[in-house]
């Protein structure tokens, strides 16, 4: 197994939440890129407004990383037309990987249809441009009958609309990383919802994102089934270092 096909190196911190300024964050989006293209990772994932910078660095390195943006990031309660807008800005700047972060607020309120139509429209978008579309559900912020409820719609609604062959290349995710738990419960993939992710979401694919923190967690979370894991220490995992991080 060469694990680092599965690492999706993350960094979406704004200079605010990194306490930095903005040439310093944008110094250090440019060393996780620089680290993903000389460590081979599958994917580095940044903020839209840094996909254009990261296209032409993996361009002019000749590299085969790929390049994921979120959107709606990170609340998930951005309108439809936001969320699209912004995705369809990122298509343009090179983004490969689209994670939609979903409106679970909406979901937990009953508004299924909200639910319904913004992973439909994102989902078509991204198809139709040959992007990988992921679906943020944000496990930290449901019980484990709504990870089992959004995880099955989601599929449903991927099942009902497009082909057999597009499933692999729609994700449902667990995490942003960003929500805040109280008492120190992880905000992260844990083996129990990414059993339960699996259990209701495939045949799409899953990606644990949050919470992995070792070489022997991310095998664990491949041995189970998914096809993607999100950290911000990808290097230290795939170098089986233990990792503090808090994504």
């Amino acid at each position: 197994m060469n694990i680092k096909n599965y690492l999706d190196s993350t960094y979406l911190k704004t200079p605010e939440q990194a306490g930095l300024s903005v040439e310093e964050n944008t110094k250090v989006v440019q060393g996780f890129i620089q680290e993903a293209i000389d460590e081979g990772f599958k994917l580095i994932m940044i903020r839209p407004d840094m996909v254009a910078m990261a296209r032409k660095m993996i361009s002019k390195a000749n590299s085969m990383v790929t390049i994921g943006t979120v959107i709606g990031f990170h609340e998930g309660t951005y309108s439809l037309e936001d969320k699209l807008t912004e995705a369809k800005k990122a298509i343009e700047d090179g983004a490969d990987d689209l994670d939609f972060v979903c409106n679970y607020e909406a979901f937990k309120r009953g508004e299924i249809d909200v639910v319904k139509k913004e992973v439909l429209e994102g989902t078509k978008l991204g198809l139709e441009h040959h992007k990988i579309v992921k679906w943020i559900i944000e496990v930290a912020a449901l019980s484990n009958d709504q990870i089992i409820q959004i995880s099955s719609l989601i599929k449903k609604v991927v099942m009902s609309n497009f082909k057999e062959e597009c499933y692999h290349s729609v994700y449902v995710k667990s995490s942003t990383g960003f929500y805040k738990t109280e008492n120190g419960l992880p905000n992260g993939a844990t083996v129990p919802t990414i059993i339960m992710m699996l259990e209701n979401g495939s045949p799409l694919s899953i990606k644990a994102a949050g919470g992995v923190r070792t070489y022997d967690e991310a095998v664990e979370m491949i041995n189970l089934g998914v096809k993607r894991i999100g950290t911000s220490s990808a290097k230290a995992i795939a170098n089986g270092q233990t990792t503090n991080s808090d994504y």
